[in-house]
């Protein structure tokens, strides 16, 4: 008899990969479906594990990436479009999550998690947080059990945020977004990463909307202070005015893979914080890390 995979579509991927682990760790057949697919090294004998290659935009790899599926996890993201590559936010946040999820409904398939974000509006200046809500809209549409999986801003070892901090602690001063007051509620990717699992199984939920953060909501410049706390190091903390950053990332634009993008500068002007009236860890009976407590163990990655 065929085994029943949870498939998790870019599991090669930051999040992807610590999903796929928890999964192996829950004892659970695992297919890893990523445009360049690969089995993690950790692996052991006796871990059912496979790797498929898929692009979201083919249909055709999607629906044999799905084939014996129970349950399907799309964490598949896109953060700098290439249009001359045909990878846009629509076709990969709308178009994209839209076909996945209407395939595995005709698989058959029993429960699907998709991974999306805090903060999805259709009026948000940001093209990447747009393409996000359309595509909530479009997998709920195709699959309307579908589970929508929003978290906050992710931590972790070998993380995009720390690692950026330490990069910029390397500096005489640490420009701030602003005055470093946006919001944040950081989130261990370990602990997302759990909550997908479960909300990936076969036990009914009486939600569909996931909000995910972590324990603690700190100021941009807190978390800033806490990573320069724990190199022990000291640094000024230098205001910059979010016009100038959008200057910045409208002369990086042209490079292949810019530093800085428009969108992420526009992310970094609102608060990404858990709303009201959705899904937390507490109804997954998870008690998520504090920031603090993992930085010896997420720096030390580094």
């Amino acid at each position: 008899m065929q085994e029943a995979f949870t498939t998790v579509f870019g599991g090669t991927g930051f999040l992807g990969r610590a999903m796929v682990r928890e999964l192996v760790e829950a004892g659970r057949p695992v297919r890893i479906a990523a445009r360049r697919p690969n089995l993690p090294d950790w692996l052991e004998a006796g871990d059912r594990v496979e790797a498929v290659a898929c692009d979201l935009r083919n249909e055709q790899q999607v629906a044999i990436a799905l084939q014996g599926s129970v349950a399907v996890i799309n964490a598949v993201s896109l953060y700098v479009e290439r249009p001359r590559a045909g990878l846009t936010f629509k076709a990969i946040h709308v178009t994209g999550a839209g076909q996945l999820a209407r395939l595995a409904r005709e698989e058959g398939v029993t429960r699907l998690v998709h991974v999306s974000g805090i903060g999805t509006s259709d009026a948000s200046p940001s093209a990447y947080v747009r393409a996000r809500s359309a595509g909530e809209r479009a997998v709920i549409d195709a699959l309307p059990k579908a589970v929508i999986l929003r978290p906050s801003v992710l931590f972790g070892p070998h993380d995009a945020l720390l690692t950026a901090l330490v990069r910029l602690a390397r500096l005489p001063a640490i420009p701030l977004f602003g005055r470093g007051d946006t919001r944040l509620q950081p989130v261990h990717v370990d602990d997302v990463a759990r909550a997908a699992v479960r909300l990936s199984d076969t036990r009914p939920l009486e939600r569909r909307l996931f909000e995910l953060g972590g324990p603690e909501v700190l100021r941009y410049r807190q978390i800033i202070a806490q990573v320069l706390a724990h190199l022990e190091c000291r640094r000024p903390l230098l205001p910059v005015p979010f016009l100038a950053w959008r200057l910045a990332a409208a002369l990086l634009a042209p490079l292949p893979s810019p530093p800085l993008t428009r969108d992420q500068v526009i992310l970094m002007q609102q608060d990404t914080i858990v709303g009201e009236g959705v899904g937390t860890f507490d109804d997954l009976g998870i008690v998520p890390r504090t920031l603090h407590d993992s930085l010896p163990t997420c720096l030390a990655a580094g």
